[in-house]
């Protein structure tokens, strides 16, 4: 019998979680930048729809595809907020933006194919491919254009046996916004080899230097485009686990007979809770969004002040992927900071191949903590 989580390495024996478990067992005062979540609450609108929905009834299955009111809401908001065009009946409602990428990478990778990713990564895809009997296959991007996608080495490393790219723009971990003519050219090659694209925009609502537009928007194939959004970033819903993943009816008749299976939908409590949060007063996320961006701002400015530390500018999402400009490995780095100094980063050996020494820094964090998170970082990183 397979085992394959003998070859799941990143996302369950990664260096991201090998901090975040030394933080948890760490007795004293650590500011925590390795995590990343919004530090908001749910605004108390949609904590109430979700109440009184649960309270009249609302609290029975749904059918696979979600409750047409709430892909609706999200057919609306794509449409309006990101110029990406589906109709209700192209999207499913799932349990997070986890799971929307789970049955991408089920839907289009087959046993024996491999799904292409730019690298730097988030982890978790390499598992997703590994469970659809695939593999992946990281495609790095170099870090002296700060990891923009370049569309010509995805496209060289395309063959009969990709199954799916995967581009996640605003990325996680660099918060680069990729080119809208570099996804296009990639989505126009996967079509010609018969692939998918899978656009995980689940951070597209946190874009701050340009209008927010999806994949889908930028390409003459959008039917091999596969959308996968959620409310946990924009709409700080992390716990409620909701996403969606949108594309062409033809494969979501695949997704939903697998799903069938497994989540069967999404809780019905928490579609009305989205459905709030997508069609009733924007005011706590803008606000959200705002701070998030003064906060980006921050890092920036506190990046350039210090000696010998570097990152790409983030463009969207929350995160800043720091170069400290150490060679091989960034584990014990991470390590030094935490025990040290009391700061908390996800090393970016966790992040693929192609980015030793990196850390990565979550600004989902209080103005005061990120001051208070730079300044244990530039005095270990002084002393290391």
């Amino acid at each position: 019998m397979p085992t394959p989580t003998a070859r799941v390495t990143r996302a369950e024996h990664s260096s991201i979680r090998v901090m975040f478990d030394l933080a948890e067992r760490h007795d004293g005062d650590l500011v925590r930048l390795e995590v990343g979540e919004p530090d908001f609450d749910t605004p108390e609108h949609v904590v109430d729809a979700a109440a009184r929905a649960a309270r009249a009834g609302e609290t029975h299955y749904t059918s696979n595809a979600g409750l047409p009111a709430c892909r609706r809401a999200i057919s609306d908001v794509l449409a309006t907020e990101y110029d990406v065009q589906y109709d209700p009946d192209e999207i499913v409602v799932t349990v997070g933006g986890m799971e929307a990428l789970h049955l991408a990478v089920l839907s289009t990778v087959g046993p024996g194919e491999e799904l292409l990713v730019p690298g730097p990564t988030w982890p978790n895809y390499e598992t997703q491919a590994i469970l659809a009997g695939g593999s992946l296959r990281e495609v790095p991007m170099p870090a002296a254009s700060d990891f923009d996608l370049e569309a010509d080495r995805v496209i060289d490393a395309m063959s009969d046996e990709t199954g799916a790219v995967v581009l996640t723009t605003p990325s996680n971990p660099t918060g680069r916004v990729f080119d809208p003519e570099e996804c296009r050219a990639v989505v126009e090659a996967a079509a010609d080899h018969g692939a998918y694209v899978i656009a995980d925009e689940v951070y597209l609502g946190l874009t701050y230097d340009r209008e927010p537009t999806g994949i889908a928007a930028y390409t003459d194939h959008p039917d091999h485009v596969l959308t996968v959004g959620s409310c946990s970033k924009a709409y700080a819903m992390t716990g409620w686990r909701l996403g969606w993943l949108a594309g062409d009816r033809h494969l979501l008749e695949c997704v939903l007979a697998v799903r069938e299976s497994t989540t069967a939908c999404a809780s019905s409590v928490a579609q009305h809770a989205a459905i709030a949060a997508l069609t009733g007063p924007q005011e706590p996320f803008e606000e959200m969004r705002r701070e998030f961006r003064r906060r980006r701002d921050l890092v920036v400015d506190r990046v350039e002040a210090i000696d010998g530390l570097s990152c790409p500018r983030p463009e969207g999402a929350f995160y800043a992927y720091l170069d400290p400009g150490i060679d091989g490995e960034s584990l014990p780095l991470a390590k030094y900071l935490l025990t040290e100094h009391g700061v908390v980063l996800a090393p970016g050996d966790g992040f693929g191949d192609a980015t030793p020494g990196r850390l990565r820094l979550s600004f989902a964090n209080s103005i005061d903590r990120l001051e208070e998170g730079f300044d244990r970082i530039e005095a270990g990183l002084a002393q290391y």
